[in-house]
């Protein structure tokens, strides 16, 4: 269970010996074989602050790769899980600049900050208002952002606006003493409650990437452009952008880190062009980044990209190429789903390992894999769908990068 910080923790993490200490820390292995160790040496010099110092350098190291100069905040593992990456901060600090330059934003679940260091670095914000009901959460991002320009933190609670600023941003806590949750009503701030408290205002709703905003609207009758953001493949958010008829209803942006460690950032949205040719199976499968298939916009990255469907129902692409940045599968076999002849065709392919997706179909790829006993020695990618209502098999190439 994660340590829960107090006020004394951050008063301590934030004076001179503090600092010292944290050095001595991370000096540390501070793994889980090696704690029973390692805490006593803390507590010696340190004590009773050697659990904060623990919890906070693990954080550090975790947040690496999605916090920019994790080693210079103070964070905790539970506000780790909860902030938003840098990189789709700094994109999202971009947009808003670009919809509202000048403007002052206030998040108004701040947390540690890590929002309002991407707004603070941004040119053209010209304030950013922090608000959080925890004093820990606000004592640590007053020292994640110290420094930092046009930057002011208060106490207050999120359903009782105290700005009047240009933008409010939000990032209603997902997580019960049950776990993680995805009803609308145990959010925190609940989020039907959240929107209509700033109606009117422009906002920004930080969401699960698995939102309903199709029932958002026809249940609700919430009218918010929606931005699905993902970060190196993996889906982060579902973005809600209020008091926007200026956006398209729906976007997907996709960003990815380039060799050259610079984020690239890809966009599409519901008003591109979706005419595209008739279903059919081509030389590739191609298996469109995930927040295009949450927004809904399969058909628009297969027209941008000289792709089709195999299946109108089905999110899998085809081709004669891979588009740059997707993951494909070379097709070598088209065979049926039952396990005797996925069993001769894998071994006449001399397949030894395998990966398995399926979309469409009820199958459980862990099972599957144990019940095919592979013999071979060459790696294979075997793709489970359905093409209207038959089901069918994919034998492929490992999938690569195009």
């Amino acid at each position: 269970m994660a340590y829960e910080f107090d006020v004394d923790d951050i008063a301590f993490l934030t004076s001179e010996r503090g600092s010292d200490a944290l050095a001595d820390a991370a000096a540390l292995p501070l793994t889980d074989s090696s704690l029973l160790k390692d805490i006593p040496a803390l507590r010696r010099k340190h004590a009773p602050h050697e659990a904060a110092l623990v919890e906070t350098v693990r954080a550090r190291r975790r947040a690496a790769g999605k916090l920019d100069d994790p080693d210079t905040l103070l964070l905790s593992d539970t506000a780790l899980q909860q902030s938003t990456p840098s990189a789709v901060a700094v994109r999202r600090a971009a947009d808003i600049a670009v919809r509202h330059p000048g403007a002052v934003v206030h998040d108004v679940t701040c947390s540690i900050g890590a929002e309002m260091v991407a707004l603070s670095a941004s040119d053209g914000v010209s304030g950013v208002i922090g608000s959080d009901l925890d004093p820990v959460r606000l004592a640590m991002a007053a020292h994640n952002l110290r420094d930092r320009r046009g930057v002011q933190l208060l106490r207050a609670d999120a359903l009782a606006p105290c700005s009047r600023a240009d933008v409010v941003i939000a990032d209603p806590a997902r997580r019960t003493a049950r776990g993680r949750t995805f009803r609308l009503d145990e959010l925190d701030p609940p989020l039907l409650e959240l929107l209509s408290v700033y109606a009117g205002r422009p906002m920004v709703v930080k969401c699960s990437p698995g939102l309903d905003y199709q029932m958002l609207r026809d249940r609700f009758g919430v009218e918010a452009a929606v931005q699905v953001t993902s970060l190196d493949g993996g889906v982060r958010e579902a973005c809600l952008w209020t008091e926007a008829d200026d956006l398209p209803a729906r976007r997907a942006t996709v960003l990815r880190t380039g060799t050259d460690s610079v984020v690239h950032a890809d966009e599409l949205s519901s008003d591109d062009p979706d005419d595209i040719d008739d279903p059919g199976v081509d030389d590739w499968i191609v298996d469109p980044d995930g927040a295009v298939v949450r927004a809904g916009l399969v058909r628009h990255y297969a027209r941008r990209h000289g792709l089709r469907q195999l299946d109108p129902q089905i999110a899998y692409l085809t081709g004669d190429a891979v588009p740059a940045g997707a993951r494909g599968f070379a097709i070598v076999d088209q065979v049926g789903v039952t396990e005797r002849v996925l069993r001769t065709a894998l071994a006449a392919h001399d397949c030894g390992s395998l990966e398995i997706l399926v979309r469409g179909l009820d199958i459980d790829p862990d099972r599957l894999r144990r019940r095919l006993k592979l013999k071979g020695s060459s790696p294979m990618t075997l793709i489970l769908t359905r093409i209207g209502r038959n089901a069918t098999a994919f034998l492929c190439r490992p999938g690569v990068r195009g």
